[in-house]
This record gives structure tokens, sequence and C-alpha cells, in this order.
């Protein structure tokens, strides 16, 4: 049986869903997502998780219509504004993970103040993985080892990736049904254990989360090794020292 996770990531998906089944405006099912993070946060902080990530606007988003595309961007200024004294208060440190490039100078420099305001919190890493992709990812790692001049090895590429302040996920979550990771952490979640919920997004709560972890906690994570040699360690190690 396994330990509570260290890390989880968490793939948000469902926000759409459930605003069109109420007859709203699909912007409203994001706001509604945001509460949902805001106590999955909360969840995670009282129950000693240390690092969550979550999958908040992909690199593939931009496809959407241009419409709900603006009023994402307009929710993630305002919810920076709303929600960083809260987390700064709480003990919870920001990281906005992805390419910064296509945002806005107001986007970008509103994702500078809010890693700044929190950048001495130690309680929860939240790393909000916006315009990410883990094609990108791998490819940006490669690009920047390559620039330096540096050997491309696995361990170099590891530790250029976007996530490398943190362990790998031990725990990928993914709500509102679908059964796919679609482009997150590609590379981190290499060992990870998934866990999909039926549940929309906005309908996540402590329940759901618990039921996640206690999944979870009766898998047997072995990384290559057989139970027996997991058995003889006591536990298995995660495959990138915390």
């Amino acid at each position: 049986m396994s330990q509570a996770p260290h890390h989880i990531a968490i793939v948000m998906d469902g926000n759409g869903r459930w605003a069109s089944k109420r007859f709203l405006p699909r912007v409203a099912g994001h706001k509604q997502g945001v509460a949902s993070l805001s106590r999955c946060v909360k969840a995670c902080l009282e129950r000693g998780i240390a690092v969550l990530t979550v999958f908040a606007f992909s690199s593939e988003n931009w496809n959407r219509p241009a419409e709900e595309v603006s009023g994402l961007m307009e929710l993630l200024a305002l919810s920076l504004s709303k929600e960083v004294p809260s987390l700064k208060a709480n003990g919870v440190r920001l990281h906005f993970v992805g390419d910064r490039q296509r945002l806005s100078e107001k986007v970008q420099a509103g994702l500078a103040q809010a890693e700044l305001a929190t950048a001495d919190n130690q309680r929860l890493v939240l790393n909000v993985c916006f315009n990410y992709g883990g094609r990108w990812d791998i490819a940006q790692a490669a690009q920047k080892l390559a620039a330096s001049g540096q050997p491309i090895t696995e361990l170099s590429l590891d530790r250029a990736m976007a996530l490398a302040h943190v362990p790998d996920p031990d725990l990928l979550i993914r709500t509102g049904g679908e059964l796919r990771i679609s482009n997150f952490l590609l590379w981190q979640a290499a060992y990870s254990e998934l866990h999909f919920s039926d549940k929309l997004w906005p309908e996540f709560d402590e329940a759901a989360l618990d039921e996640a972890i206690a999944v979870y906690r009766t898998r047997e994570r072995r990384f290559g090794q057989t139970t027996a040699q997991v058995a003889g360690d006591g536990k298995s190690q995660n495959v990138k020292a915390a």
C-alpha cells in the first residue's frame, strides 16, 4: 500500500459541459471551475499534500471560440487579483508553467506579480499550467540544452523541464469522464498513478479527492522493481527525488 501522494496533478475537465447542462455560457462553467480549484487547494492544505499541479489552459485551447478564450484570459486576471491574497496568507506558493510569449503583457505581468507575492511560502506549491503542453515542454527543454551546448540526456532533459522545481506527480487525476491525459505532463507522468473521475470539474469536491487518494493508496508502486523487491525495501521510491 502506498503512502499519501506527495504531488497530485489534475486535468480539470468538464467546465464547459457543466455550464451547457445548465443552459449557461461556457465561461460560467470556468468561473465555477475556479471556485472548485479554490476548494481543492484548501483540501490539499488540510491533507498535507505538498504539490498540486493543475491544467488550466492548454496550448490547444487557443483553437476554441474567440469569445471563450477572451473570457478565460479575463477570468485569469480577475482570479489573480481575488485569490492571490488568500493564497499568500495560507502559505501557497504559485508557479505558472507554460509558454508566456503568446499572452498579453498585462497577463504576463500579473503572473509574475503573483509568483513574486507568494515566493516565500512553503506549505503547498501550486503549479498552474497555462498555455502549456507536454510536447511543448519536452521541445523547450531540448532547445534550451542545445542552445547551451549541453548534451541531451534523460537527466539533463529532466532538469530542463518546466516542472523541474518539484518531484514528478505521484497521482494524476482527470475529471469529466474522459480517459486520456491530453498532452499533460507527458514526461513527468511516466510513473504516475492515473485516476479518472466521472465528475465534471465544478462538481469535484473533497469527497472525490479523498476517493482518488484512497484508490491511490491501494496501488503498489514498483518503478520497474518486483513486488518482492518493493516489500524488501519497505517502500518504493519516486524516480525523482523530492
